[in-house]
């Protein structure tokens, strides 16, 4: 699993070298890294662990968490750093001068990206490059997606829950397995990932259990997963059909 690779990398890290993520569709490490944080160094958000999606006015934002946790030991991680070639040219040059202070041996950098030309060259020879393939086929994509529940969080689960997270977790394969098709499967590309599948997950358990209805609210369930949960990606009219 990923999480596996990450243990197996983080032993070959240290505070002057990244973590590179290329990003392959449905790919979110996220989880994966805030998990390996928490096991190794006690991570918690906004305290020591600092997680910042790269867009217009974010990279002031990222120099002020990589200082700090320069600084004081923190993890930083960048997401999406290819939405910012320009900037990415200042970040190496951060990157080495952090290199030649000499950083807190507990800081780590994480960075993410799409494949993509505007990346430095430097910044990728000193990291860690890992990659997360999507897997091929219906049925590896709901082993992967199963993967992402631990046995014993599932089977705690009521029977009704149980068979509404199998449906949800073949509907999330359903979804990222059209995406091979290209414009046969969908007219434009969709960023579902595995935090859609987490986080309807979490609206399922939230509004079935401690709940005295006999009755599953299904029309509640569907606009909910469909029209907001996956639904919120789609913008064109025929793709939502499938939602």
């Amino acid at each position: 699993s990923l999480f596996e690779v990450l243990v197996s990398s983080y032993e070959d890290s240290s505070n002057v070298t990244p973590f590179f993520f290329i990003l392959s569709p449905g790919a979110d490490p996220v989880k994966e890294v805030e998990a390996l944080g928490r096991k190794v160094h006690s991570l918690q958000a906004n305290v020591n662990w600092w997680n910042v999606a790269m867009g217009q006015g974010q990279d002031l934002v990222a120099m002020q968490k990589l200082e700090l946790g320069h600084k004081e030991g923190h993890w930083v991680m960048l997401q999406n750093i290819h939405l910012m070639p320009r900037w990415c040219i200042e970040l190496e040059k951060k990157l080495d001068a952090f290199q030649v202070e000499s950083s807190n041996p507990s800081f780590r950098v994480i960075l993410s990206a799409e494949p993509s030309a505007g990346i430095p060259l430097g910044i990728l020879e000193r990291s860690i490059k890992l990659t997360n393939e999507p897997p091929q086929g219906m049925l590896a994509n709901l082993r992967r997606s199963f993967a992402l529940f631990s046995k014993e969080e599932f089977e705690d689960k009521d029977s009704k829950v149980k068979a509404i997270l199998f449906a949800l977790v073949h509907f999330h394969s359903l979804m990222l397995e059209r995406r091979k098709f290209g414009p046969m499967g969908y007219n434009m590309k969709y960023p579902f990932s595995a935090g859609d599948l987490r986080d309807s997950a979490q609206v399922l358990y939230n509004y079935l259990e401690g709940s005295s209805a006999v009755k599953i609210p299904w029309d509640d369930l569907r606009y909910i997963f469909g029209e907001i949960m996956y639904g919120g990606h789609v913008v064109d009219d025929w793709d939502r059909r499938m939602c």
